[in-house]
């Protein structure tokens, strides 16, 4: 692994941890405590490509870090990988992270091996950027879903989602013009063939709320009474 990764993260033991593995496979690690040292380091001549970010910082939280680099054009590394990693694990704080500009959003607890795998992951995301240009993503009416990233934008203007909601959201782009049954969403978003369908016609409130001009009239999430949800741009697409 080539790669220069900036760890932010104010539990010493925590911010070992991660560098040993990260080390172990070849990256460079730089490491610092609060959000103002690191912004310090990002505002000079050094590069990274991904930043591992804590949320819970003293001073700066890694929230304020996040959105003053991302509002920061002046910062070379203001497109920089973000891959938050926080025992915060409650919806509102991923979705904040996700909507602020993070790239990845891990929950402590963690898998040592499974946050290698997933830097690995982004570092290949990264190169295939670099090559292509391009991201795998879905345009459609006013919506653009970065499958990569997991964002959406609607009219250019991104709209947080949760991991499940985006996840919900691209089921129905994917099979658009077809009327999904909630146990075939529940399958495809679960993976699970049994369960709670409630929660399908929850995420499914909760999409229109922050797609739809009019949650109450939706235009492009429509039930399909007695077949299920259908996604449509509201012009026949």
């Amino acid at each position: 692994m080539r790669a220069k990764i900036l760890i932010v993260e104010d539990e010493r033991e925590m911010a070992e941890l991660i560098r040993m593995y990260l080390e172990r496979e070849g990256a460079e690690i730089t490491v610092c405590e609060t959000g103002e040292e690191a912004l310090d380091i990002l505002s000079g001549n050094r590069t990274f490509d991904i930043m591992i970010l804590d949320i819970n910082l003293p001073g700066m939280d890694g929230f304020e870090l996040l959105g003053s680099i991302r509002r920061n054009s002046n910062l070379k590394t203001s497109q920089l990988p973000v891959m938050i990693v926080s025992a915060r694990e409650a919806d509102e704080d991923i979705i904040m992270g996700l909507g602020i500009g993070a790239d990845e959003f891990i929950v402590k607890p963690f898998s040592p091996r499974v946050l290698v795998a997933r830097v690995r992951a982004l570092l290949r995301r990264i190169g295939d950027m670099k090559v292509s240009g391009d991201r795998d993503v879905i345009s459609i009416g006013p919506f653009s879903l970065d499958l990569d990233a997991y964002t959406l934008k609607k009219g250019g203007e991104r709209i947080p989602l949760s991991v499940k909601e985006f996840e919900v959201l691209r089921h129905l782009v994917e099979n658009r013009g077809k009327a999904c049954t909630p146990n075939e969403i529940y399958s495809s978003v679960w993976k699970n063939a049994y369960g709670d369908l409630t929660a399908v016609a929850v995420y499914i409130q909760r999409l229109r709320k922050k797609i739809e001009d009019n949650p109450s009239e939706p235009v492009y999430i429509r039930t399909i009474h007695g077949k299920g949800y259908l996604f449509s741009t509201g012009n026949g697409m």
